[in-house]
């Protein structure tokens, strides 16, 4: 089991995810993370405007005030131990009765856990009955047609006529087609983010997707399933990521991801979609004459989702890497849970494109948490706007413009 990457940044150590559980936050990569011990900081009141264009001439002055900040994490400020010994004492029994709830929050999440297991149990026969509709096994009952059909009750007759004008004309060409063809890929090219890992030579492949299916562990974790048919690019009959979690639960009784592992892709004769050729010209210098030379280069695929990032120590790399990395782990581990979450319990409105609608609403609703900043930053961008003004004469007017990250302090 590799090790999990440490995370430097602040905003990062609130609570890690349940893995029953889309995460509202980006995900804890970290699995040292704890809750800071640094009291306050007394900000120095200084003008805004003047401190943002600072920051936007030289962001290796945000780069090191972040990592100044970095290195208080889990640093005490001396504060408790200059408290009287009474004092002290209380502190203590507190944290005592503290950790009673700790163990309390972890049962609850293992509880949650459990029922999220009893009632998979119960909507595993329902996604066998999809599979079975969707690969042209079997067809759906009048009374289960008729239930999904309410939801278009309030549509124009006119509509429906055409509707069923267009279905007379297609009734003979579709008598031999069977199921729902490129169900998957309809759905999964509808989410958005899996969209963007989808490549046009990957299609090709993703259309004998049959299913996608996911199995809780025995320890905190699940695995996704992928299930192909006969296909010209590999021989897998079913290609596997699990996603494990700590055995010990984190700050708050939640479950702590780990890492991901991915089934061994058994690609055939140059069908590998991860790799793709690159033809260069070379010159001899001797004999003036020209060859072509081929070789092989990863490229982006869906298929590299099966091959995920590994967390290292970062000892020997650098801040850039290492914040790569890390973003590269969040990607991978919230691909994984939206599979889970999103788009195998409702696999259909993600077919339809309906889902697109609720995902809409919940962006509008997060949006909303930062109106109450809005007035802030406008005052801000006014003073940052004034400050541009007076140095117009001063510019030429080329040089992009760079708003400055605001470094705050709770």
């Amino acid at each position: 089991m590799s090790e999990p990457i440490r995370n430097k940044k602040l905003d990062t150590l609130a609570g890690a995810p349940t893995p029953q559980n889309t995460p509202s936050a980006n995900a804890p990569i970290s699995s040292h993370a704890a809750e800071p011990k640094v009291s306050t900081i007394e900000e120095e009141r200084f003008d805004r405007a003047a401190a943002a264009s600072i920051f936007a001439s030289d962001p290796r002055l945000v780069s090191m005030i972040q990592g100044k900040l970095g290195s208080l994490v889990g640093r005490s400020s001396g504060y408790i131990e200059s408290l009287p010994a009474p004092v002290r004492r209380r502190i203590a029994g507190l944290k005592g009765v503290q950790k009673e709830h700790s163990k309390l929050e972890a049962e609850f999440q293992e509880e949650v856990l459990q029922l999220e297991k009893k009632y998979f149990a119960k909507f595993t026969p329902l996604y066998q009955k999809r599979a079975q509709i969707v690969n042209g096994g079997a067809e759906p009952s009048e009374e289960e047609v008729k239930a999904g059909k309410a939801d278009d009750e309030d549509e124009d007759e006119e509509e429906e006529d055409k509707e069923d004008v267009k279905t007379e004309v297609k009734k003979e060409a579709a008598e031999d087609l069977k199921g729902v063809p490129e169900f998957w890929l309809s759905a999964m090219k509808n989410h958005l983010s899996l969209a963007e890992t989808i490549t046009d030579r990957d299609e090709a492949a993703l259309k004998h997707l049959t299913d996608i299916r996911m199995t809780y562990l025995d320890r905190p974790g699940f695995k996704l399933i992928f299930e192909f048919a006969e296909n010209d690019f590999f021989s897998n009959k079913e290609i596997t990521k699990t996603y494990y979690y700590q055995e010990e639960s984190g700050y708050g009784g939640d479950f702590i991801y780990d890492h991901a592992e991915g089934d061994k892709i058994n690609w055939k004769e140059g069908k590998d979609l991860t790799m793709r050729v690159e033809s260069k010209k070379q010159r001899n210098k001797n004999t003036k004459q020209t060859r072509v030379v081929k070789r092989t280069v990863p490229t982006e695929s869906f298929f590299n989702f099966f091959s995920p990032p590994e967390a290292t120590s970062g000892d020997d790399e650098d801040d850039e890497t290492s914040t790569e990395l890390e973003e590269r782990l969040e990607l991978d581990y919230h691909l994984g849970e939206d599979i889970k979450e999103k788009l195998i319990p409702r696999a259909v409105d993600w077919y339809t494109g309906e889902a697109l609608q609720f995902e809409e609403l919940e962006d509008d609703m997060d949006n909303e948490e930062f109106d109450d900043d809005d007035d802030d930053d406008d005052e801000l961008s006014e003073d940052r706007d004034d400050d541009e003004e007076e140095s117009e004469d001063e510019e030429d007017g080329t040089k992009p413009k760079q708003e400055a990250a605001e470094c705050k302090q709770s």
